[in-house]
């Protein structure tokens, strides 16, 4: 399915004059629209806004052609602190039908009239510090990353099951949560240059409180770091150290609840009439309490507790507030389970608690990051007022796990009864792809994570067929958003499901002292990516246009005015036709140089009409650095 269709996104391209998320209220912008000659000449065009909930026309004016394109460009009236909109384009037709109307909003193109939902969207809250969505990040699971020397100093804590850095994962069972491998801070620490040479920017740990599990999302109290990972100086130390290396450092907040040792808890458990208690949802006779999926070691935290919000949120020092201050200075959070932090049945304080966040965060360090966690559908929650951006697998991780699904016979596909990922189309892979990125406005899209898997999922190299996860990594890198590594990723590790995927890393191996080797030595392919990304600005800066997606391969453009990369993706071997249709004759004449960066088995020929054959003999992607996209220069503008 070769995409030769009018044209827009939320880039400098085509909001004119302004960096995404900068727009101020009452503010009027310029909005551009392309339109390809081949699909058809526009003889009209209009800009729909929603404002103040009533629609609005803008015509557009038509600014010129240039390289096979015709654009346009109109004035709108940013409103609203959601500004959305989408264009309609009237075309003549020879046929006794006359005139036809089309949409184009952020989920496509539509010969009907489509809901407000997928409009495409400008927002005027304050945006995403620049750094985020130019970074790489790098997760790690505490437990299973690096045990220092000291780490053996250690006792063993009394919930523990203790295991040696070489015994399997228990993957599932009673000992899954419990089964302890000693891993700390400082042995984060040490191998800081290991992600340096990754080309990581940012740090994301997971929790780091003092719990009774080895995940510690079960917190028995914010106020200090677990001592088994080195308590709080292991953390001054980790974060100094990362900063020393231009590396940032996140951490992982569990907003939705508690653990049932936590000193909060405890307090409430034993005394009804306490402030405490006023944190979580009792019964009225006090004997049973709201967790978070009925786990009775994660009781629910009740935000409608003014105490609560001020203990964990508002006050001088609070949980929010004191690890983002000296002498921690973490750069940010994620937020565990955002999705579900404030809901419970008939309760929805879910915005009001992010808001709160947001403003503390902004408050102390205007500068740091808020992301959050949402499974599913993530945009409505998402509006870029509080989070930056979304960990959420809908938009990306689950539509391209089915793209490059493998024959595993059992993989855990994000807590759904199937089996494992059913197996689809590219054509399918992109529908699934902008359908549920077209909620986000642009600034919270760049600002999402790109997982290909993490600490809560099977790994790709398990879930996909051999080459998938090569494939799956370099679009993570060159798709808008975040790109993000858990740990062991560069080592090819494998895993069914979340607990099984928390595999410890093989640094014996790596050193010679172990004969356990690891599944693929990624190291070099993922440090190329990284290198490529900080230093092409089209893939953190540029707008993103699809131009094929059909069975096995999907190709498409980055693009700033200055400099564009085009990236083809490929399952099995394929060839796709790239013409003046898509690409400006200088683009189509870079295509003949080897790509900057490639897997697989991946070559371009020349056709005899001037185009391009993309040619992949079996599972590859390539990345291919292109000259910029040329704008008709109109003195003036849309009025």
């Amino acid at each position: 399915m070769s995409l030769v269709v009018p044209h827009h996104d939320g880039s400098a391209l085509y909001v004119s004059g302004h960096a995404p998320g900068r727009i101020s209220l009452g503010e009027v912008v310029r909005l551009r629209l392309r339109v390809p000659q081949e699909w058809g000449s526009a003889s009209r065009v209009w800009v729909r806004s929603v404002q103040d909930g009533e629609p609005r026309y803008d015509a557009a004016i038509r600014l010129g052609s240039i390289d096979g394109w015709d654009w346009w460009e109109t004035a709108m009236l940013v409103a609203n602190p959601v500004a959305k909109y989408r264009f309609l384009l009237e075309i003549e037709s020879i046929s006794a039908s006359g005139r036809h109307y089309w949409n184009l909003n952020a989920q496509g193109l539509f010969n009907r009239d489509v809901a407000d939902a997928a409009d495409f969207r400008l927002t005027t809250f304050a945006p995403a510090p620049q750094w985020l969505h130019q970074a790489t990040m790098y997760q790690v699971f505490p437990d299973r990353f690096a045990r220092s020397a000291q780490a053996d100093a250690h006792p063993l804590p009394d919930w523990a099951v203790g295991s040696s850095w070489e015994e399997p994962v228990v993957a599932t069972g009673r000992e899954t949560p419990i089964q302890f491998y000693g891993g700390d801070l400082p042995g984060i620490t040490g191998k800081l240059d290991h992600l340096q040479e990754l080309g990581i920017d940012v740090l994301y740990l997971t929790p780091f409180f003092p719990a009774r599990s080895n995940h510690r999302y079960d917190a028995s109290t914010f106020d200090s770091v677990d001592p088994l990972l080195g308590g709080n100086q292991a953390l001054v130390e980790l974060v100094e150290a990362a900063h020393s290396r231009g590396i940032r450092v996140m951490g992982d907040l569990t907003a939705n609840h508690t653990g049932d040792a936590h000193d909060w808890f405890v307090k409430a458990l034993a005394d009804p009439g306490s402030e405490e208690a006023g944190y979580y949802y009792f019964s009225e006779d006090h004997s049973t309490y709201e967790s978070w999926w009925g786990v009775p070691s994660l009781p629910k935290l009740n935000w409608s507790s003014e105490a609560l919000r001020r203990r964990f949120v508002t006050d001088d020092d609070s949980v929010v507030a004191r690890w983002l201050k000296p002498p921690f200075n973490l750069d940010g959070w994620r937020i565990d389970v955002g999705n579900m932090t404030g809901r419970l049945g008939a309760v929805d304080l879910n915005h009001e608690v992010a808001r709160l966040i947001a403003e503390r965060v902004r408050e102390i360090n205007p500068d740091a990051a808020l992301l959050a966690e949402s499974t599913s559908d993530a945009a409505p929650d998402f509006t870029g007022e509080h989070w930056h951006g979304a960990m959420t697998y809908s938009n990306l991780t689950r539509p391209l796990w089915s793209w490059l699904a493998g024959d595993a016979p059992h993989v855990n596909f994000f807590g759904s009864p199937q089996a494992g990922p059913n197996k689809i189309e590219a054509e399918t892979f992109l529908a699934t792809h902008q359908d549920l990125a077209a909620g986000f406005s642009w600034g919270v899209r760049n600002s999402t994570m790109n997982a290909l898997n993490t600490h809560d999922t099977a790994r790709a190299t398990t879930v996909m067929l051999d080459g998938g996860q090569e494939v799956g990594a370099l679009l993570t890198f060159t798709l808008p958003g975040v790109p993000v590594l858990f740990a062991g990723d560069e080592f090819g590790l494998e895993g069914f499901n979340g607990e099984d995927s928390r595999t410890p890393m093989p640094w014996d191996w790596q050193e010679g002292k172990s004969s356990r080797h690891p599944v693929k030595d990624l190291r070099s392919f993922y440090s190329a990516l990284g290198r490529l990304r900080s230093g092409l600005t089209a893939l953190t800066e540029g707008g993103l246009r699809w131009i094929h997606a059909e069975g096995d391969a999907l190709v498409f453009v980055r693009e700033t005015a200055d400099s564009a990369v085009l990236v083809m993706a490929v399952r099995d071997s394929a060839r796709v036709c790239v013409d003046n249709a898509v690409l400006s004759k200088q683009q189509l004449h870079s295509l003949s140089a080897p790509p900057l960066h490639s897997f697989g088995n991946i070559s371009t020929s020349w056709g005899n009409d001037g185009d391009v054959l993309l040619c992949a003999d079996g599972i590859s992607a390539g990345i291919w650095s292109l000259p910029g996209t040329c704008v008709p220069t109109v003195v003036g503008g849309a009025d």
